[in-house]
């Protein structure tokens, strides 16, 4: 249901990582949380292809072998779309070497690793939100409560002005930070951006800490709802 917490605890398992050198990496033991943790970086568009029937609409121009420019350009200006679409059409976009405008904030991720797994936090700038818990829970929102809404637009304005101080990473993703590292990482328009390093750093940092910060204060009010009767 839109707007309500979800746990999930298997989902697209059937779903096999997409060949031929797209980014696919191994965060879990769980092929359907593999999955979830990869398509939260939009830059492997094989990963959404239905595994039956006929793509229509975005996914159509997405997963097309020689999709048209203008066709992908609109999905990716389109910001009524859904954030990681519009990102993924950005992805393909600049993977054909066409210029794409700088700078345009669609989505933040936080990985923390723990002691039995990997934390993340995904905020996306059309306010849905994910969250994987080291013991394989899923929390998934199609749009920000009401609750929240606060703490995810700080999360995004604290985003908006790191991405304003760096640059795109010009390489392939990377795996998962091991643990002792934190990494933050930005859907930007132009690229993948990130910055990684000890927790206590990236805390006290001009631009990690505001991140940091905010995530933490939107992920404490994802688990205070997750506890919450049902």
């Amino acid at each position: 249901m839109v707007g309500t917490f979800t746990l999930v605890a298997s989902v697209l398992a059937a779903n096999a990582p997409a060949k031929g050198g797209e980014v696919f990496h191994r965060a879990y033991k769980r092929d359907d949380l593999d999955l979830i943790y990869n398509l939260l970086f939009c830059d492997n568009a094989e990963l959404l292809r239905p595994k039956s029937g006929t793509p229509t609409g975005a996914l159509a121009t997405l997963l097309a072998k020689a999709p048209r420019i203008e066709d992908l350009r609109e999905l990716a200006e389109d910001d009524t779309a859904e954030s990681r679409l519009r990102a993924a059409a950005f992805h393909r976009l600049r993977a054909a070497k066409v210029d794409v405008p700088r700078g345009l904030l669609l989505g933040v991720i936080v990985e923390v690793p723990l002691d039995d797994g990997l934390d993340v936090l995904a905020a996306f700038a059309d306010g849905r939100m994910r969250y994987i818990n080291q013991s394989g829970k899923l929390a998934v929102f199609e749009s920000t409560p009401a609750a929240m809404a606060v703490k995810q637009a700080a999360l995004l304005d604290a985003s908006a002005a790191a991405i304003r101080r760096i640059g795109p990473w010009p390489k392939p993703r990377l795996p998962p930070p091991r643990r002792g590292s934190v990494r933050l990482s930005f859907l930007v328009s132009d690229g993948l951006y990130f910055g990684e390093g000890p927790m206590t750093t990236l805390s006290n940092d001009e631009l990690g800490g505001p991140v940091l910060s905010a995530a933490t204060a939107l992920l404490q009010a994802i688990v205070g709802e997750s506890s919450k009767p049902r």
